[in-house]
């Protein structure tokens, strides 16, 4: 969690009293109505102090003195805060740095329609979790590492974003012809490196599971491991490792399998389904359709109910500096004080 304070706030406080100080030292030193020898008078100039002219010009300058005041107190404050140090503390705990998460996407071609749907899943996902390691690995004929585990956030957002974007494409529409080809070459760049040229076959969800097992790394450490699968099981070819070789392999290094169904509906999708199901459940595993709106909640707790081992380190404390906006009241100040000292003047 991330919380906002000020490392020194007394100075705040004083800069205040240097403020007032200074009010009052020139308040008691001002300079007062000169005295009658050192004036000039003017024959028949009593009127002028009643003209409008006069009075609004007068007006005027009691109004600039008095924003004179507030701009002079307000840059003032800003200079205190600057000088306070405001900070952003973040506590980093690495207790939570032992779960491991693999996205595990099937770009074949009967998903595109599906996968920017369950990517918006994946980012609502990430947005659950805290302090998690997270990678993203795609797949079709053969698998391409997105980003390798990682607990940056920032990055899983700003890759996850994308992802969604380049899967965004009307597949309806690129079989009549009405396709964005902008749109298809985000795709197609996307999906480079899932397919192999040439050969028939597609969707090879065995390999893609196995593929994906081999993205935890630190195998020798005692850490709570999960792959999150999602595709249609429309297998197209002859694939090293079946779906259930596949499974048996992720469970024999203790990796915790978590599925997810989406495809249209065939002539043999009712079985491709079934055999999903049942090999996420004969694993101990969950199993959502991908419209199930339960399923982000779901995984959220199953991932979060798993142990994770302590490390016994001491949390570490990130401050970073905010100066921006103090330091740009600050100027801004400056900057209007300059201009309002220079208007009074003329």
């Amino acid at each position: 969690m991330v919380t906002s304070a000020l490392e020194r706030p007394w100075l705040i406080a004083l800069a205040v009293v240097v403020l007032l100080a200074v009010a009052v030292f020139g308040y008691l030193t001002r300079t007062g109505p000169q005295r009658p020898d050192g004036v000039r008078w003017v024959a028949n100039a009593s009127y002028l102090t009643q003209l409008a002219s006069f009075r609004s010009r007068l007006t005027r300058y009691r109004v600039g003195l008095g924003a004179v005041a507030v701009v002079a107190l307000t840059g003032g404050v800003a200079a205190g805060v600057l000088l306070a140090r405001p900070v952003d503390r973040q506590v980093l705990n690495s207790e939570l740095a032992t779960r491991d998460i693999v996205l595990c996407l099937d770009v074949s071609g009967s998903m595109v329609e599906y996968d920017a749907e369950i990517v918006d899943q994946f980012l609502t996902l990430v947005e659950g979790f805290d302090g998690e390691r997270i990678a993203l690995s795609i797949w079709n004929q053969t698998s391409r590492t997105v980003f390798p585990l990682t607990d940056d956030y920032a990055l899983i957002a700003e890759e996850l974003e994308a992802a969604r974007t380049a899967l965004d494409f009307d597949i309806n529409a690129y079989y009549n012809g009405s396709y964005d080809e902008d749109a298809l070459d985000r795709l197609l760049a996307f999906i480079t490196g899932t397919e192999l040229g040439g050969e028939q076959s597609s969707s090879l969800i065995g390999d893609g599971l196995a593929s994906c097992g081999l993205l935890f790394d630190e195998a020798d450490s005692e850490r709570s491991r999960t792959i999150i699968l999602a595709s249609d099981n429309q297998v197209l070819g002859t694939p090293i490792y079946s779906l259930p070789d596949a499974a048996d392999a992720v469970a024999e290094r203790e990796i915790g399998l978590i599925g997810i169904y989406a495809g249209a509906s065939t002539n043999t999708s009712a079985a491709e389904q079934k055999e999903y199901e049942d090999v996420v459940a004969a694993q101990e595993g969950l199993y959502f359709e991908a419209s199930d709106p339960s399923a982000v909640d779901a995984i959220i707790d199953r991932i979060q109910s798993q142990q994770a081992i302590d490390l016994d380190a001491t949390p570490e404390v990130v401050v970073t500096d905010r100066p921006v906006l103090p330091a740009t009241i600050l100027v801004v100040a400056f900057g209007a004080l300059v201009v309002l000292l220079w208007r009074l003047r003329t």
